[in-house]
């Protein structure tokens, strides 16, 4: 094996690592509201979300044509020095994703992802490498502003959604309403699932192709090959039903109180908006986009209580994961750059499993699992969970 498709098998592992922590994720994305509200058990909802993911990556490759184009400008690079920047930007994304999920913090894989390119491009590129303003095209126009218009404009319909329910079904008996909105509520989560999967895993689609075209054994006027699209769908569908537990308590108890109604309201504010970006190949969050969606429920439900300090934790995470993932795909790059050769991916690999490895480790301590995750949430931070209080084995 040439030591040149030794590097592109570790970019093509490595990107299918970050498909597989998108997916666990983003579970909470998808199942948050149906797993507080008691529509589906919290395994069942998992399993499901991750079929679904499955079946959504076959849809649409319309994002994965996209995914890079207008962020970065690799057009003055190829070969091996573009293999190392889409490399040192994946392990920031894959970094970003595990420590926010050991904080339970529901910030943006995608935006990890683009973070973790933009600082490698920078660092082996300069500032100019980056496209930041031209038009429809750039990190404004593609990045920054949909990150602020996206959760707004969900919570705004959510909000209305939530208010209009309430408002029909006032005087109703309480538990048949909620009864046939946790019916509503598996199909409007089925469909969030559908769509992030559609969404989400071209992301993945995007990047090794690049790295294909990098390495010669692709064309950019190639179609997308199968086995891509495949692998990808495989490994977001696997993390996705690993669970990503402690996200999952975040976003299903720990934002809002909710009740069906409401949550079937969110459910479909996001599986719109998310379908609709799909459709024209925007690479949105869906991980805003739902937080948004919760947020409104709570506005538009009569007396509900908003945790405006877990919601101020997600708005940091969110702030940060641009530039934070993108010095650590700029860090990678140097030692990449510093030890050269295939030596330097190697290096940089292996670091990639030691961090995640610990990171692991001290999710440990606080095991948020299958078994807990419905516990009432206490203050503006969730208490932490003793190992022996419940053992599950699915991802916290």
């Amino acid at each position: 094996m040439s030591a040149e498709l030794l590097v592109l098998l570790i970019v093509v592992l490595t990107a299918l690592a970050f498909d597989f922590t998108n997916g666990f994720h983003d579970t909470a994305n998808a199942m948050a509201t149906s797993i507080a509200t008691g529509a589906l058990p919290p395994r069942t909802a998992v399993l499901l979300s991750g079929a679904l993911n499955l079946v959504g990556a076959f849809l649409s490759v319309a994002v994965a044509a996209t995914v890079a184009e207008g962020i970065v400008d690799l057009s003055e690079v190829s070969g091996r020095a573009l293999l190392d920047i889409v490399f040192a930007g994946l392990v920031g994304g894959i970094l970003w994703n595990l420590f926010t999920w050991l904080l339970g913090l529901p910030s943006s894989s995608s935006h990890a992802l683009f973070g973790g390119l933009i600082g490698a491009t920078i660092a082996a590129l300069g500032w100019d490498g980056v496209i930041w303003c031209a038009g429809n095209k750039g990190v404004l126009a593609k990045i920054i502003i949909p990150a602020l218009a996206a959760p707004v404009v969900a919570a705004l319909v959510a909000a209305l959604g939530s208010w209009a329910v309430y408002r029909i079904t006032r005087g109703s008996n309480e538990k048949s309403v909620n009864r046939g909105f946790r019916w509503g509520q598996i199909g409007s989560a089925s469909l969030v699932s559908l769509a992030h999967g559609t969404n989400d895993a071209q992301k993945t689609m995007g990047i090794i192709f690049l790295a294909l075209i990098a390495h010669g054994s692709a064309k950019a006027s190639d179609p997308l090959p199968l086995w891509v699209i495949v692998s990808c769908a495989v490994a977001i569908a696997a993390g996705t039903c690993l669970g990503g537990w402690r996200i999952i308590r975040t976003l299903g108890k720990g934002l809002v109180d909710i009740a069906p109604p409401q949550g079937f309201a969110a459910e479909s504010t996001s599986a719109a908006i998310i379908l609709t970006s799909a459709h024209f190949g925007l690479p949105l969050s869906t991980t805003q986009t739902v937080t948004g969606s919760i947020l409104g429920s709570g506005l538009g439900r009569p007396g509900a209580e908003v945790r405006w300090g877990v919601l101020g934790r997600m708005v940091v995470a969110w702030v940060l994961t641009l530039p934070l993932a993108g010095v650590v795909g700029a860090l990678c790059w140097g030692i990449l750059d510093a030890i050269g050769g295939t030596a330097g991916v190697l290096v940089v690999f292996a670091l990639l499993i030691v961090v995640a490895g610990a990171i692991w480790m001290r999710s440990k301590q606080t095991a948020v699992n299958s078994h807990n995750v419905n516990d009432d949430w206490q203050g503006e931070t969730a208490a932490p969970v003793r190992k022996d209080d419940h053992v599950g084995n699915g991802i916290g």
